[in-house]
């Protein structure tokens, strides 16, 4: 096995690892770690479980047996993200790397967060350490596209999310229409209990009354707005930066998607379709934009659910 797979194999238990964090580390991104002896054994592995305690590179050594510590002097430690270089909640994971005596550290992508930046990598690698960068960086990336978004353009990661008939209505003669179904409905409620903020219009809001909760599901209601003319698109992205919202789902009607989609503030589309639903005339479902690229779908009965991204 070259060092190439091998970097790429343990890469992707790194990303399973960081996984298991899920939302508890938010607004602290996901991370996983493993160790490895110079046989490419592996003889530590962690994840940041819960922001404010430990990240994946220390609970990766503490998970090291006593009986394993001699072999740290010539292990690897791979990290689907950069280790940090500063003092926060944490003392930073650099140094922690450094004391260690680990002869090789590799990893996922760079962190965007300013305070880190390279800094990690250069702290390693000025300790003598060989570091190497970028296995796997659009899947450690991807992992944490919400994280990314956030610290690299000062703004929430936003997915337009919308159900319409087969004929691409999304209500009936102006009147709500329910197209998912109820199994459709409880994704829903967990594609809301992953992010961290929804929004609807106003006229979706007095007209329907949406809790936009979590109720079907398990976990935090998101933080719900509802753009008006005294809560424009700015207040929200502001309000979003001020409390650390790294996600947003715009689960408006036509207005507000296509306001956001005009303002080219979109990075992900979920559009579920009711394949076995055809309404006469209706409100028209927003247009894709031309920049988004499909990354899967699936199927509930009889009804698709499409996801997109931005190029």
């Amino acid at each position: 096995m070259t060092k190439t797979t091998t970097d790429e194999q343990m890469m992707r238990r790194c990303l399973q690892l960081a996984r298991c964090g899920g939302t508890a580390t938010r607004p602290n991104p996901m991370v996983g770690a493993v160790i490895t002896d110079a046989d490419g054994r592996i003889i530590g592995e962690g994840y940041h479980r819960r922001c404010g305690e430990a990240h994946a590179e220390v609970n990766a050594f503490n998970a090291v047996s006593e009986s394993n510590r001699h072999l740290l002097h010539d292990a690897s430690i791979y990290v689907s993200l950069e280790p940090c270089s500063h003092y926060g909640k944490t003392p930073p994971c650099a140094d922690r790397i450094i004391s260690e005596g680990v002869r090789r550290v590799v990893v996922g992508c760079i962190d965007p967060f300013a305070k880190v930046q390279g800094r990690g990598i250069s702290k390693l690698r000025n300790a003598g350490i060989d570091v190497t960068t970028g296995i796997l960086e659009q899947e450690c990336q991807w992992l944490n596209r919400r994280f990314f978004t956030f610290h690299s353009k000062q703004r929430p990661y936003i997915i337009l999310k919308w159900a319409q008939s087969s004929n691409a209505y999304i209500d009936d003669h102006g009147t709500a229409a329910a197209f998912s179904t109820p199994l459709t409905q409880i994704l829903v409620h967990q594609l809301r209990a992953e992010e961290d903020a929804i929004v609807v219009g106003h006229t979706t809001d007095s007209r329907e009354h949406p809790l936009l909760t979590v109720r079907h599901w398990t976990g935090r209601n998101p933080w719900r707005f509802v753009l008006s003319h005294d809560n424009t698109i700015d207040d929200i992205l502001s309000t979003c930066r001020e409390q650390q919202l790294q996600s947003l789902i715009v689960e408006g009607g036509r207005q507000t998607l296509e306001a956001f989609i005009r303002a080219g503030l979109y990075d992900e589309v979920r559009r579920e379709t009711a394949t076995a639903v055809t309404i006469s005339d209706g409100t028209p479902a927003p247009t894709l934009p031309d920049d988004l690229i499909a990354i899967g779908q699936e199927t509930y009965g009889t009804n698709l659910i499409e996801h997109f991204k931005r190029k």
